[in-house]
């Protein structure tokens, strides 16, 4: 993708003055904060269980493999 193409892609600053005026028309000043803490919160879960699955593993990577001894069972004829 072109710089000239992604450049195309992101609004401008009056596109984000209408994005959230339109945002206040439809929510309402009210239920606004609601949402955004419903996003924050989705985003922390997010966060966190991203981390959970980092650390095990790197838990993971750092245990010791298990050696098992093979047995031989003798021959029978």
């Amino acid at each position: 993708m072109t710089s000239s193409t992604l450049l195309f892609a992101m609004p401008g600053g009056s596109e984000w003055i209408l994005i959230v005026l339109v945002v206040v028309l439809i929510f309402g000043g009210k239920k606004i904060p609601e949402l955004m803490r419903g996003v924050g919160k989705g985003i922390r879960e997010f966060k966190d269980a991203k981390e959970h699955v980092s650390s095990e593993i790197e838990t993971g990577m750092n245990e010791k493999p298990v050696v098992q001894k093979e047995t031989i069972l003798p021959v029978s004829s």
